[in-house]
């Protein structure tokens, strides 16, 4: 395993899981371009594994209270004082991250389906979801401010956000940025939506890893821990540090500037696509 290759996809996986880009269409861009074949779902685990580890610590707070929560629901059901109604910001966020990951389990049965765009060799798909995630990002912009914050979330935006993290596993469709989109479709607060869709990562990207991990598995898959850790260790540190660039960003109004990349980078992709379609030949960038 080439330690080189494993840190730049450990850092384009750490910053662009965060920013509105796509990860899995930059993963899935760099690993075209690097010629990685072997591996590479593998590889992709355990750098999703290794954002997931940043988001716990920089949303550590709020998750911690809203697993709490979650346990004192279960105690409030069986002693009969549960009230929907009645719920505080926390327990109703729970609630609805918890109904906007139930979209995802249909989707489990066409799971091949989305990786199989992942590994096709053709990176034109990726180019057009490039483009689909930058018009989301430029609607977003427009969109009038919400005022909505997590205790006035209803069922409806749990369902809106969650289809769209469905329309999210294509690669090229940013997950942050459409999720984070619609919710201020829905009318949310700028901070509740990003907060929202950070946390509602984690139970994807956990289930979606503990899948593909499965996969690896019966494929006997040699493993190289050192490369996977160092992988892991460079996803989770560059994934902090982008949570913070994410916050900073969404309280100064410049997500538009990712609309422009993302349109400039789908462009880009379908030129490259088309002309490796036309001509036969194959961009490769060695280390």
């Amino acid at each position: 395993m080439d330690y080189i290759t494993i840190i730049i996809q450990g850092i384009i996986q750490g910053i662009t899981e965060f920013l509105p880009v796509s990860s899995s269409g930059h993963l899935s861009v760099a690993q075209h371009f690097m010629n990685v074949g072997e591996n590479s779902l593998l590889i992709s685990i355990f750098l999703h594994l290794g954002t997931l580890l940043a988001v716990f610590i920089a949303f550590f707070p709020t998750i911690s209270r809203m697993i709490i929560e979650f346990f004192l629901t279960i105690k409030d059901i069986f002693t009969g004082k549960f009230s929907w109604k009645n719920m505080n910001a926390d327990r109703r966020m729970m609630f609805m991250v918890i109904i906007a990951t139930f979209m995802l389990v249909p989707i489990y049965f066409f799971r091949d389906f989305f990786v199989s765009f992942e590994g096709d060799n053709d990176i034109i798909f990726e180019g057009v979801a490039f483009l689909f995630t930058a018009t989301l990002l430029f609607m977003s912009d427009k969109c009038v401010k919400g005022k909505k914050t997590g205790d006035k979330m209803k069922v409806t935006d749990a369902v809106a956000v969650g289809a769209m993290q469905c329309v999210a596993l294509f690669p090229g469709v940013s997950r942050s940025g459409s999720t984070t989109a619609t919710g201020l479709f829905c009318g949310l607060t700028k901070e509740t939506a990003v907060a929202y869709s950070f946390i509602l990562g984690i139970p994807a990207i956990l289930g979606g890893s503990v899948l593909e991990l499965g996969q690896a598995a019966s494929e006997s898959v040699q493993l190289d821990l050192v490369g996977l850790g160092i992988g892991f260790a460079v996803a989770a540190v560059v994934g902090l540090l982008s949570i913070f660039l994410v916050k900073w960003l969404i309280k100064r109004d410049r997500f538009k500037i990712f609309g422009v990349y993302t349109a400039l980078l789908g462009l880009f992709c379908i030129g490259i696509g088309v002309y490796e379609l036309v001509t036969g030949s194959h961009f490769v960038i060695i280390f």
